[in-house]
């Protein structure tokens, strides 16, 4: 079973990624043509933990991926110990054959606390047939028919698109685009980037909101910090990081995103999130918003949050939010692991905790996810591209157009005492995304003066949260790696930044 006090582990929260109702990842188009395959692409429930999806490999480069779910289970094996015979797993697996992942970057490769992580339940060789499948073609409309799926597939069999073309959504930046030959961005599959650099939208609420030049600033000194660090998640040892680079206004509009040619896609969106939650916790407006929510458990976070802090004015800007610090606060033990403890103010008592029910996060969208569902089940309207219901910060959009993320990865940018937006970083090991969050934005203020890191004195590092038994706990604001660069023996690079 799951080892007590490791129910929440650095990337918990990822599982409310890719959400349906997000305003970046992209609907499928129900009658295919050139839009159809622009990524990234929504799920229907984010991403998934139910055994049944293997990734799918020609000749040692990712091509796509297959999934199975015929036994109507939407669930997670909490079992680490055991091996189960999954139905859905066993076809999902059959599927792979002559596309197999390379056995050494499987994940079983990967020790997490000294255990070793799960690929498959199965192996190849307790798959029940070893001859060659039929064609489709032989079965195809006899042995069953293919489905359409609303706004994911049409009953037809489609070819992919190759990653880094236009025709796929991402695809290598012009240099007009972005100042460095090695970046990738979001593109509209007709030549014309989706999120050019551009200064802030919130004019109406910050006096001073980012210029393009201090936007491109942060976002072009982010992507070298990337470029500089050592990777923790990537063979072989001392290659360099991968990741998405999100930058956001106050109202959660974005100024820019930028990627490496081989960042994971999954942290296009999570890189987003990041930036926002980093920004709508920082700022003056949290507490009102997630009061004005029609979920009034989303509205009961707020008080929850005061009592934990003991500050009847929590929440109104009066502290800047690293990303790492909301995950400090969604945890089911306060502090994370120590087991018996209370549950930090954004999650849910352990009781009570499951990958489906992270407290804040997921009652801020779970709305949105049954409306997709009730969608894809019923002749009925889908979700909007936007995944809450707390009130818009101008006509058509709030600040958390596509959920919030509680795992480290993002720090609010200030121009001297003000809040005027936030970045956000997602690909590597969650130190690495914090470093490059936290120097980016630092190096992009000092080359173009004016907007940097939160003043020190209200970085949320400053809250020193008293516990039951008296002892007390400093919150975490970001944490850098130890000599991560490959080109310098640097130590405690974020010291004094």
């Amino acid at each position: 079973p799951t080892a007590a006090g490791l129910e929440s582990g650095p990337l918990y929260g990822v599982q409310f990624s890719q959400l349906p109702c997000s305003d970046l990842n992209t609907r499928f188009v129900n009658g295919g043509g050139p839009q159809a395959l622009i990524g990234p692409k929504r799920s229907p429930l984010g991403l998934s933990a139910d055994p049944g999806g293997f990734p799918l490999y020609k000749n040692g480069v990712l091509v796509g991926g297959v999934g199975v779910l015929g036994d109507g289970i939407y669930g997670f094996d909490n079992n680490i110990l055991d091996r189960v015979e999954e139905h859905d797993e066993g076809i999902a697996l059959s599927a792979t054959r002559g596309f197999e992942a390379p056995e050494t970057i499987r994940a079983n490769r990967i020790f997490v606390d000294g255990t070793a992580l799960r690929y498959s339940d199965l192996e190849y060789s307790d798959l029940k047939s070893t001859t060659a499948a039929p064609s489709f073609t032989s079965v195809n409309g006899v042995a069953g028919n293919l489905a359409p799926v609303r706004s994911y597939s049409v009953n037809a069999v489609l070819g992919g698109v190759a990653y880094g073309t236009e025709a796929s959504g991402i695809r290598a930046a012009t240099a007009a685009e972005f100042n460095n030959p090695d970046a990738f961005i979001l593109s509209n599959g007709s030549g014309s980037a989706r999120y050019p650099i551009r200064g802030g939208t919130d004019a109406s609420s910050v006096s001073q909101p980012l210029s393009q030049a201090e936007a491109r600033a942060i976002l072009e000194e982010a992507f070298k910090i990337m470029a500089r660090a050592r990777a923790q998640i990537r063979q072989p040892l001392d290659s360099r990081a991968q990741v998405t680079i999100s930058l956001v206004d106050t109202h959660g509009s974005i100024l820019g995103i930028v990627r490496s040619p081989d960042a994971p896609i999954f942290g296009v969106d999570v890189s987003l999130q990041k930036a926002r939650t980093s920004a709508f916790f920082s700022g003056s407006y949290a507490a009102n918003e997630l009061l004005a929510n029609p979920n009034t458990r989303v509205a009961d976070y707020v008080q929850r949050a005061r009592t934990f802090f003991n500050d009847p004015a929590a929440l109104t800007g009066k502290f800047a939010f690293g990303d790492r610090t909301i995950g400090n606060l969604a945890r089911p033990f306060f502090p994370d692991g120590e087991v018996g403890r209370t549950p930090g103010p954004f999650s849910p008592p352990i009781e009570s905790f499951s990958p489906f029910h992270t407290g804040l996060q997921s009652d801020l969208i779970v709305g949105n996810v049954l409306a997709h569902a009730n969608f894809l089940l019923n002749d009925s309207t889908d979700t909007p591209a936007r995944c809450t219901r707390m009130p818009d910060v101008v006509p058509g959009q709030n600040r958390l157009q596509n959920g919030i993320q509680i795992f480290p990865g993002a720090v609010p940018v200030y121009r001297g005492n003000t809040l005027v937006g936030a970045l956000g970083v997602s690909g590597d090991g969650i130190d690495q995304d914090d470093m490059v969050a936290f120097l980016g934005t630092h190096n992009g203020g000092a080359r173009v003066g004016g907007v940097g890191n939160a003043p020190e004195a209200v970085r949320s590092d400053q809250i020193v949260v008293t516990l039951a038994d008296k002892a007390t706990v400093r919150l975490r604001y970001v944490s850098c790696p130890f000599a991560p660069f490959l080109d310098t023996a640097d130590q405690n690079v974020c010291q004094g930044r």
